[in-house]
């Protein structure tokens, strides 16, 4: 996150080391957000030594902020690492984080705020059948969403029939 570039695209700020150890912890305990890291698999399956570490590559995340209305989930993607970024990771982290939103917290709309210069992003999230709803010139957002309908529903389920969930503790992925 050192990135001036990943700053601008995703609207952050750098953090100090205290800062980012806290929101870890942040995302670990509270029930209202989800994170998946996405990781480069043909880098981990190549290089068995590999740890998840050095095949990171990104992540994706959920937010369930508004109380009022628990079928609503906000999503947004980031894929760090430059060369990874165009090769549809961004894609395929999104739909396994709406197909979790759907299958597992029974959401059914979804929106992902993005810079008005994120054009890439911007491009994906319509791409996966988000629409423009609003932007904000004060923030210099646009805000894309996705109602979930049945029809796009089973068009999620399809797009994400071949991911298999396995279950994360401690830090090490359990053997089914």
């Amino acid at each position: 996150m050192k990135s001036e570039e990943l700053q601008r695209l995703t609207a952050s700020e750098p953090l100090t080391l205290e800062q980012e150890y806290a929101m870890q912890h942040s995302w670990r305990e509270d029930a209202d957000k989800c994170t998946f890291i996405v990781l480069d698999a043909e880098k981990w399956q190549a290089q068995p030594a590999a740890t998840e570490e050095s095949c990171m590559v990104g992540d994706v995340n959920l937010f369930l902020t508004d109380r009022g209305d628990p079928s609503l989930g906000e999503i947004e993607v980031m894929i760090a690492e430059p060369s990874c970024r165009g090769k549809g990771f961004g894609t395929e982290a999104v739909l396994m984080m709406l197909s979790y939103g759907v299958t597992r917290l029974g959401l059914t709309k979804f929106e992902a705020k993005i810079g008005e210069g994120n054009e890439p992003s911007i491009q994906m999230f319509r791409k996966l059948h988000f629409e423009q709803v609003a932007v904000s010139t004060v923030f210099q957002e646009v805000t894309l969403r996705l109602m979930m309908s049945e029809p796009e529903r089973q068009w999620l389920l399809q797009q994400t029939s071949h991911v298999e969930e396995k279950p994360y503790r401690d830090g090490s992925l359990e053997p089914h």
